[in-house]
């Protein structure tokens, strides 16, 4: 870290907060920001985020992470709380805003603690420093003889203190340590243990403000009516019933845009959004849909994925002569995987209020997961400067990835800059469901062999549609999808295969809008390659757990192994017809494994008991690591045993819960967390724990019933 040294004057002109003693900014926390040098006279330098301490002593944090559920309102504060040695309520949150001096601020990838975890803890560090050598100045001792406690400098050799607030303007205009001392894990007080979180009573008590609750003054609202056939175009619109109710303003032609297309769409705009839901249904639109009746169809799409399965892929890793050594195996194992496009289906649906004022600028307010990404998107579709966009990111009920999405949030800006008022728009749960994007679907083709009693040659064909293709539009028709190496590489895998392996990709296209979904592919590819695994240990002849241990030498994978077996009693003797089984998956730089038993029930299997073991190294708050991980069970479960999404003449089938079921409270099985106090650097936890449900899943209802299931989701009640 070089040298940062912001002046207290220029930061208030810079960031428009009042009485700033310390102002600390932190660079470098993310993989392309750069550290440059400040003028101490103008802040030139994106520094992010930025931590004040006042001359009141108030500590205040400018958080770049939205909340969407994760807790980084809670983990990132337990970071600087810990070097500076304060208790987490003396920590103010104020979340950024979308501006580029505070650097990356999307929440996606779990990627809060593990980015953030050593810049925080070093402002943090460097804050302490500062402040110590300012106070043993002023007493003219030793800093050795002074220390941090409960936002003062204390000495104790002679009882004197000076809070944080009374040093806060002298240290200020000292150089910021280039290294500063961080505290031994030994001596932690809030990270690693457990604390209360702070934001769940007004979350209980309905106090807390999530973006469905925003108003601004001399709102509006808006609710749209989108195709039936998602990318339909309106060929006539009859609003005259519309019209008629109560509150209703104004009828809109307006439009949709995602990243690889712009749809039409009308919006009914009203001085509340019962009129506006109102007016909505009673709109009489003509759309035509010719284009997308037939493309549009997840039938076609899977035969196209089954089809690309019988042809070679685009190679992204191989080691060794794949095809030779296959061809020439004499045990060996083929079989395709697949799983279905899913809705995000946050319990808050898509929302957001936009002002285009008379003078270009744009403000927004809304529970988006990104601000960064928002002013972006913003600046692209409304042809303004960055400085012009300003983001109010309000709490998040729920998110995992749709919120980073943002085709709701232009929607609002379209109609703002035509009423020329703040317009707040809302999706409802139909939209949310039958409008996208999803998880895309994919299909896993596997190939494998064994010899001498062990899996040596493992192929996984990966096969669909690619996010990174269709949002970004950054894959050649020539290169495999590069995120499957996040999650599928020998690298991250850490798999040895002793004969040849091999991660291949065909990009299946498809106009059905994709993006990620917690836990990105992993929660897709995980399915076949946990699966194939076993199939592969019961050909060698070798109990699941010793024939996964075989092909990993990794100690890491090694002792989560180990203990998920301990725990769950792997060993154990079950009655007839009940059964277990295992997967062990690496995403986000975490290590999780699953066991979960099953036990036959009429046509179908019970789910007894779940058993998730992670290693995400270095957490903040073990309670959070918990309820994290249960949280993956839940969705991990819903996404195998529930409804997918399907599409039929270009319509979504599915439209609101009753048809796109989830788990509830009474199907629920026991659950079962272990985390393992590894000291490795800090990986994710939002999303680990769900790639390897669905394959333990799978591999226990083999173990119970000899039924292999290969497809999601299935159908737990009637095996077939």
């Amino acid at each position: 870290m070089e040298n940062i040294q912001p002046s207290r004057r220029s930061f208030l002109k810079a960031g428009s907060l009042a009485s700033v003693g310390l102002a600390l900014g932190i660079s470098g926390f993310t993989r392309d920001a750069a550290v440059k040098k400040i003028s101490p006279a103008v802040i030139k330098l994106e520094i992010n985020p930025f931590i004040i301490i006042d001359t009141a002593g108030n500590i205040t944090l400018v958080n770049p992470r939205p909340d969407m559920g994760q807790g980084s309102t809670q983990a990132v504060p337990s970071l600087l709380a810990e070097e500076l040695e304060v208790s987490l309520e003396k920590v103010l949150i104020v979340q950024s805003d979308g501006s580029g001096k505070y650097g990356s601020q999307t929440s996606g990838g779990s990627s809060s603690v593990r980015e953030l975890w050593m810049p925080i803890r070093k402002a943090g560090a460097a804050a302490r420093e500062m402040l110590t050598t300012t106070a043993a100045k002023r007493w003219n001792v030793p800093v050795t003889e002074c220390k941090a406690e409960d936002g003062k400098i204390v000495h104790p050799g002679s009882g004197r203190s000076f809070t944080y607030g009374e040093l806060a303007d002298d240290a200020s205009k000292l150089e910021i340590p280039k290294a500063p001392k961080l505290k031994e894990s030994k001596d932690f007080k809030i990270i690693g243990r457990y604390n209360k979180r702070l934001d769940v009573p007004e979350r209980v008590t309905g106090k807390a403000v999530y973006g469905i609750d925003v108003e601004v003054p001399g709102m509006v609202y808006a609710s749209i009516l989108h195709s039936p056939v998602i990318h339909g175009k309106v060929l006539s619109i009859d609003d005259s019933e519309a019209k008629k109710v109560k509150g209703v303003l104004k009828v809109i032609k307006t439009e949709r845009t995602m990243p690889h297309r712009t749809s039409d769409a009308v919006a009914v705009v009203a001085t509340n959004y019962w009129a506006a839901l109102k007016g909505k249904k009673a709109l009489k639109v003509t759309w035509d849909n010719a284009d997308y009746e037939k493309t549009l169809n997840t039938a076609d799409y899977y035969k196209a994925t089954a089809q690309a399965a019988t042809k070679p892929g685009v190679n992204f890793e191989e080691k060794g002569d794949f095809a030779a050594k296959y061809a020439k195996a004499q045990e060996k194992l083929e079989a395709n995987y697949q799983t279905p496009f899913l809705a995000h289906a946050p319990i808050e649906p898509e929302n957001a209020i936009a002002h285009v004022k008379e003078d270009g600028s744009v403000e927004i307010w809304g529970p988006v997961q990104g601000p960064d990404w928002t002013v972006r998107d913003v600046c692209g579709y409304m042809k303004v400067k960055p400085e012009q966009v300003k983001i109010n990111v309000a709490l998040l009920g729920g998110a995992f990835g749709r919120k980073a999405y943002h085709d709701f949030v232009l929607e609002a800006c379209h109609l703002s800059r035509e009423v020329k008022k703040p317009v707040k728009v809302i999706w409802s749960r139909e939209d949310d469901i039958s409008q996208g994007p999803y998880r895309p679907g994919m299909l896993s083709h596997m190939q494998g062999f064994v010899e001498n009693g062990k899996i040596t040659g493992f192929h996984h064909h990966t096969i669909g549609e690619s996010i990174q293709g269709q949002v970004f539009k950054g894959l050649k028709e020539d290169e495999a999808d590069s995120w499957i190496g996040g999650e599928l590489s020998t690298e991250n895998s850490k798999y040895q295969f002793d004969s040849a392996s091999k991660i291949s990709w065909t990009n299946v296209k498809t106009d059905i809008p994709v993006v990620w979904w917690r836990s990105v592919y992993a929660s897709n590819f995980g399915w076949g390659q946990e699966c194939f695994v076993d199939e592969l240990a019961h050909l060698a002849k070798k109990d699941p757990l010793q024939a996964r241990l075989d092909i990993l030498p990794d100690p890491r994978f090694q002792k989560v192994l180990k203990t998920l077996a301990d725990i769950a009693n792997w060993d154990e003797k079950l009655p007839e017809g009940s059964g277990k089984g295992l997967a062990v998956f690496k995403s986000f730089g975490s290590i999780s494994a699953c066991c979960i038993t099953v036990s036959k029930k009429d046509q179908g299997v019970h789910i007894d008991k779940v058993v998730s073991v992670i290693d995400c190294g270095h957490y903040v708050n073990p309670d959070n690591v918990k309820a994290q991980t249960e949280g993956n069970i839940v969705m991990g479960l819903t996404a195998a045993i529930k409804d997918g999404i399907t599409f039929t003449n270009g319509k979504c089938d599915q439209s609101n819960f009753h048809e796109y079921n989830i788990m509830r409270l009474n199907e629920m099985p026991k659950i079962e967390v272990h985390i393992i106090d590894s000291g490795e650097v800090p990986g994710g936890v939002g999303e680990p724990g769900l790639p390897p449900i669905a394959p333990a899943l799978g591999n226990a209802v083999f173990a119970a019933t000899g039924k292999r299931m290969r497809t999601l989701p299935f159908d737990i009640h009637n095996l077939g």
